[in-house]
């Protein structure tokens, strides 16, 4: 069995290799060849006043592996003086985070890896919403607006740049350092123009694919600020405006996000930045988490969303990719791609992938795999 850090992985993987093996995935789904579990977040009070502790997973199987990616978390709602509000979070202390992948063999249930999910996380978000610029954005796409400038915008240029012949990124977030910061690595890393703005109006103008991957709790751009011919992706669904969904013409999700499932006092829908949660605490201790958008639905899968803009319920990629709905049909169209739902198919598929790297080149660290066996029938 395999220890492997965020340092393997980020010399073990590609972005074009982790956009490959999702994409591949993905196309196995509608025959049963992959299965995936959307993610699940359980919320419990914890010792900071204004936090709560949240554990998510998700978990898919393919190609001879199972994945389910965990992931522990203090979470806090800070705003700032600006008006600014964001979802933060850190494991133990700021600064650092707790999230592992643990993947086994569906072929004979034994375990195989536990992976750090820190750059794997970020590759896979990437990788996804490359998959929705490769079927959706126009092919001429050079441009790109940027909004966010962390490790998620990172893997986001890197995959569209995989994918379309990207000339210029323009790149905006609210703290000049950090854009430029990411102007200046991102245009020595792909080689390309990339400028940083100094507002999202700026950044969004003349662009082919607008981008947006903040921790943002609210929107950070007017959706009519979304012209026509554009490529819409996102990270989180509150950092987009609800009137966006009225512009988009063509609306792909990736998978199914949520569940159908009866909402409680103990279960919700959306409910901060979770698609699902199961809530712990007392009444009063509950209202430290945001409550659900004002405006609900928007980027889920809950009817709310479904049922506005244009063309009613909304298809997945395994419809766009075997014909039973169209993509875009025409230049004008503003198209958008949901990059949330096969979670736990991404972790299983890129983590899959990784481990077998690892084991061709000999890398990770090895720990006896009978330490996780025992003679004791569960």
């Amino acid at each position: 069995m395999l220890i492997i850090d965020n340092d393997t992985v980020s010399k073990i993987l590609s972005m074009s290799d982790c956009i490959r093996v999702q994409e591949e995935a993905f196309r196995k789904i509608p025959d049963g060849g992959a299965i995936h579990r959307p993610r699940i977040d359980m919320y419990y009070p914890c010792d900071e006043p204004d936090g709560y502790f949240r554990w998510g997973s998700m978990e898919g199987a393919n190609d001879g592996f199972f994945a389910i990616r965990m992931k522990s978390d203090v979470i806090t709602w800070p705003k700032d003086a600006d008006g600014g509000w964001t979802e933060d979070k850190h494991c133990r202390e700021p600064g650092t985070y707790c999230g592992v992948i643990y993947l086994i063999s569906t072929r004979n249930a034994e375990p195989l890896a536990f992976i750090n999910d820190g750059v794997l996380q970020h590759m896979r978000v990437g990788g996804g919403a490359g998959i929705g610029v490769k079927y959706l954005s126009r092919e001429d796409s050079h441009v790109v607006g940027m909004l966010g400038s962390g490790g998620m915008a990172r893997t986001f240029l890197d995959a569209f740049s995989c994918v379309r012949d990207i000339k210029l990124c323009k790149i905006y977030s609210p703290t000049p350092a950090n854009r430029e910061k990411f102007a200046d690595e991102m245009s020595k890393k792909l080689g390309i123009e990339v400028r940083a703005v100094d507002n999202p109006r700026e950044a969004l103008r003349g662009a082919d694919i607008v981008s947006s991957a903040t921790d943002s709790m609210q929107p950070v751009y007017d959706a009519d600020w979304l012209e026509p011919g554009q490529h819409v992706t996102n990270l989180g669904r509150r950092e987009m405006p609800d009137a966006a969904a009225s512009k988009f013409d063509v609306v792909i999700r990736q998978g199914t996000a949520g569940l159908q499932m009866k909402q409680t006092e103990r279960f919700q829908a959306e409910r901060g930045l979770s698609p699902a949660a199961y809530i712990g605490g007392t009444v009063e201790e509950m209202k430290r988490i945001p409550a659900r958008n004002p405006q609900p639905g928007f980027g889920g899968d809950s009817p709310d969303f479904n049922d506005r803009g244009k063309g009613g319920d909304k298809p997945d990629f395994a419809d766009l990719i075997t014909g039973k709905c169209a993509g875009r049909t025409c230049r004008d169209q503003i198209t958008f791609y949901r990059n949330v739902g096969n979670q736990g198919l991404q972790f299983s598929s890129v983590g899959g992938w990784v481990y077998q790297e690892a084991m061709r080149l000999k890398r990770g660290r090895e720990i006896p795999t009978e330490w996780f066996l025992q003679d004791i029938r569960d």
